[in-house]
């Protein structure tokens, strides 16, 4: 009887740890013009990175934004350019927290940055596969791990798979623009549901999304 209970209340705190787990880890919802995908938020990982990227969400800033840099079998990242290839403006930079034990491993999604270490701002990309080259070391910082992809991962491998090269200036973008549609938070109750009614077809994408190559490449 006593090995019963105590089955019983481990049962009952694995379930209260998961749940706690789900609450502290934020899920947000991307809608592209290929299908939909949703990332899960480390805020205890890294924190400065989660906020940052949440703010960004919050505030829609990610909305009718593209995937600028899709390089297959290694990352496609998105998320500070419009389609017309026009930076938004952003906040300040947000602190390097790439010494935080998460790793740059198929599906995660990081902050990507310039030569500085600490000039992330909103751009973001997720790994086509384990990238250990982009990890911090001993004698360098890495690229800061924040998230992962935890459903619609075929959307990503699927803009991995669009055709490039139109752009001279910008050669690792697809020929027709993917773009953010929505970017929101969302929780795990439903979620299944919410991936399928995201993922049904799509109307084709917007004549004025797309840029003529002789538009932007001289």
């Amino acid at each position: 009887m006593p090995n019963r209970f105590l089955k019983v209340f481990l049962s009952l705190f694995l379930l209260l740890s998961l749940n706690i787990k789900a609450a502290e880890n934020a899920l947000v919802v991307i809608n592209t013009d290929l299908g939909a995908f949703v990332i899960e938020i480390y805020p205890k990982a890294a924190p400065a990175t989660a906020q940052n990227f949440l703010q960004y969400v919050d505030a829609k800033f990610y909305d009718g934004t593209i995937f600028h840099r899709v390089v297959p079998g290694f990352v496609v990242q998105g998320g500070g350019m419009t389609f017309d290839f026009a930076e938004k403006e952003t906040r300040k930079p947000v602190i390097n927290e790439s010494v935080n034990g998460l790793k740059n491993d198929y599906k995660s999604v990081a902050m990507a940055r310039q030569q500085d270490p600490n000039s992330a701002t909103a751009q973001f990309y997720v790994n086509l596969q384990n990238n250990s080259g982009l990890n911090a070391t001993d004698t360098k910082a890495g690229y800061t791990v924040f998230g992962k992809v935890v459903a619609g991962i075929d959307v990503i491998e699927k803009i991995a798979q669009e055709p490039r090269g139109m752009f001279k200036a910008y050669p690792e973008a697809p020929n027709y623009a993917v773009r953010i549609l929505s970017a929101e938070r969302t929780d795990a109750s439903g979620l299944d549901a919410l991936i399928q009614s995201q993922n049904k077809p799509k109307p084709s994408r917007l004549k004025d999304a797309l840029v003529p190559a002789n538009e932007i490449s001289q």
